[in-house]
């Protein structure tokens, strides 16, 4: 739903904090206002979908920063004569950081991210952000020659220059991005084929003024993005690089793919393929090249017309698209700064988020390029689909296939020989590195999404029968209620012993009359000992219950254990009368010193399938097991 008043107040109170945050990256006061401008433009424009982000600031800031980078001028403060000296020292210390080194310090001082949320924003594992940022606030001090518990007190002071600046009316901001919306062109699988141009000027009299009109300038991405060498002006990434149309066929056999668009992906919002957030996954990269196609099938389309002894059977061919791909290649600085890219575009996948769209499998890849991941996923929205993507590095160059297929899903070998070929054909160009041989993939655990400890995403979650809208995760907390239990186990994450316990739900706001309709999660800490006795207490209730209540139905879909595991599920039904039962789907869930209890309360005929919650559990598993490995 489009809420302008929520967009309204969203607005007014976060554009003051971001361009306090944007102006500390670039010390550019003009550019951080049209930056942060331009962001609350594209966030109208797809408000439907940012508005339901557990934070809207994650979908917001990028979109700034990178904009913010692209039009300053560089040591703009130095020809301010009314900055303060204070500031203008702070900037100077600034400006001597690396890239990377001023966001991080910047997100750290001024935002209310977590750091594995910062690490997340900049594209760097945890334990990397976290010597970066030490090496950032100690070269801050020495530069600006003060302590470093001095640090964050010198960047909120760059909220001074801030203080003159105005803003205009929300309305301005939501009359632009529905202009965007309008002249936005979208080909093939999202892939724009034309700018956008909307005409008009920012008209303000003095620097005091409240803006009357704004126009929509072309929104282009914050990066510095080249074409060509500036040397020979012949691409750095030829197009006889991309695949043809003959390697195309392996995604999808009795399709006849046709090229839909070949660019540099610098027109439009360069969203191309489903789940992609930027329009790069190296912000500072130096060039990209960007490939979509549409695979089509001819059907005959049987009919019955008239009626009685006219009946008779019709026959049309009918021609429909069925796939869409898209590869985009981008080539980055250096292989560190492309290691950072390949880890940006794979938590797109990872932690998809997209509507409706489930990530259903992960896989290391090996023998292609430096590094390789694959991952598939389902969109279960009015057009159910399979997205599969494979993502490769090799030197300072990565790059993407995306598929979305509407009938048979590419398959796990055609996925794979498919990023095989898309590394070799780039194989012996500037920049290439290691070629792929016969690739070998094996699932691992889901990437690293910035969930917390153990619990699900709301990318893990499958589809729901005959709800409206997509599925929305409430904030974690902690678990002094748990509301994946029933009255037969009446378990609690709460007593002695019990260490880290959190609980999340997720529901479907926009699904009326379905206030009970719902997922939970509770996870737990404890000993091994007290895990393991935790598990069977659960066990031992559930099946004493349906033995002892002759109005209670319990049915073990799957059960397994080990001495580093355990994992049961069950679909219960408590009888409310002689013409009335309440289903439930309950999973208990232990690794190692983990403990998960997850709980579905269906709705009428709104419900997940058992196969679906039974995957989910296992997905809890994982995800326990993914933070075991990676702590």
């Amino acid at each position: 739903m489009r809420s302008p008043e929520t967009f309204d107040a969203y607005y007014v109170e976060t554009r003051t904090r971001l361009l306090h945050e944007a102006y500390a990256l670039t010390g550019d006061a003009p550019a951080a206002r049209a930056a942060v401008r331009d962001a609350f433009v594209v966030a109208w424009h797809h408000w439907r979908k940012v508005a339901l982000l557990d934070d809207r600031d994650d979908y917001v800031r990028p979109l700034a920063f990178r904009r913010a980078r692209r039009r300053h001028t560089a040591r703009i403060w130095h020809r301010d004569k009314s900055l303060d000296p204070e500031a203008r020292h702070t900037l100077d210390a600034l400006s001597k950081l690396s890239s990377r080194q001023r966001e991080l310090l910047v997100l750290n001082g001024l935002s209310a991210i977590s750091l594995s949320g910062i690490s997340r924003t900049v594209g760097l594992p945890r334990s990397d952000a976290e010597r970066e940022l030490q090496t950032a606030t100690s070269q801050f001090a020495l530069h600006r020659d003060v302590p470093t518990t001095e640090v964050r007190r010198l960047l909120g002071d760059l909220a001074g220059p801030l203080e003159s600046i105005r803003w205009p009316r929300a309305t301005v901001i939501r009359r632009a991005g529905a202009a965007r919306r309008r002249t936005h062109t979208v080909v093939g699988a999202g892939l724009a084929t034309a700018a956008l141009v909307v005409t008009g000027s920012l008209v303000a009299a003095g620097a005091d003024a409240e803006p009357t009109s704004l126009s929509e300038e072309k929104v282009t991405a914050g990066v510095t993005v080249h074409a060509a060498d500036s040397a020979t002006g012949e691409p750095i990434i030829d197009e006889t690089a991309l695949l043809s149309a003959d390697q195309m066929s392996r995604f999808g056999g009795g399709l006849d793919w046709a090229e839909t668009a070949t660019t540099d992906n610098l027109a439009g919002d360069g969203l191309l393929a489903p789940c992609q957030r930027e329009r790069f996954s190296d912000p500072d990269g130096v060039t990209a090249m960007a490939r979509a196609w549409e695979g089509s099938a001819t059907r005959v389309v049987r009919t019955q017309v008239g009626k009685g002894a006219r009946e008779r059977t019709r026959k049309r061919r009918v021609t429909r698209v069925e796939s869409t791909a898209v590869q985009l290649v981008e080539m980055s600085r250096d292989a560190d700064q492309a290691a950072q890219s390949f880890e940006t575009a794979s938590v797109w996948y990872a932690g998809c988020t997209d509507p409706r769209t489930q990530l259903l499998s992960t896989r290391a890849v090996k023998r292609v390029g430096d590094a390789a991941r694959t991952f598939r996923l389902r969109s279960w929205g009015r057009t159910p689909a399979t997205i599969t993507v494979g993502v490769a590095r090799t030197g300072s160059l990565v790059v993407t296939n995306v598929v979305r297929s509407q009938g048979r899903p590419v398959s796990d070998k055609a996925t794979l020989t498919g990023l095989a070929a898309a590394v070799n054909a780039l194989c012996g160009s500037e920049g290439a590195a290691e070629c792929a041989g016969r690739a070998r993939a094996r699932t691992t655990f889901p990437l690293d999404i910035g969930t917390p400890r153990g619990l699900l995403a709301v990318v893990d979650l499958p589809p729901v029968s005959a709800v409206r809208g997509p599925w929305v995760g409430l904030a974690p907390e902690r678990a002094r209620n748990n509301y994946a239990s029933t009255r037969c186990d009446r378990t609690t994450f709460v007593g002695k012993g019990i260490k880290r316990a959190r609980t999340r739900t997720f529901l479907f706001p926009e699904t009326p009359n379905a206030s009970q309709l719902g997922l939970t999660q509770a996870v737990g800490s404890m000993k091994p000992a007290a895990a393991r006795r935790f598990v069977e207490v659960v066990r031992t209730r559930i099946r004493q219950c349906g033995q002892a209540n002759l109005g209670t139905s319990v049915t073990t879909l799957t059960s397994s254990s080990s001495r580093a595991s355990d994992l049961t599920v069950w679909a219960l039904s408590f009888e409310l009368n002689d013409s009335q039962s309440f289903p439930f789907l309950m999973a208990i869930v232990r690794d190692g010193t983990e403990v998960s209890q997850l709980g579905f309360a269906p709705v009428r005929n709104m419900t997940m399938s058992r196969t679906d919650f039974v995957a989910l559990a296992r997905r809890v598993v994982e995800r326990l097991a993914a933070e075991r490995t990676r702590s």
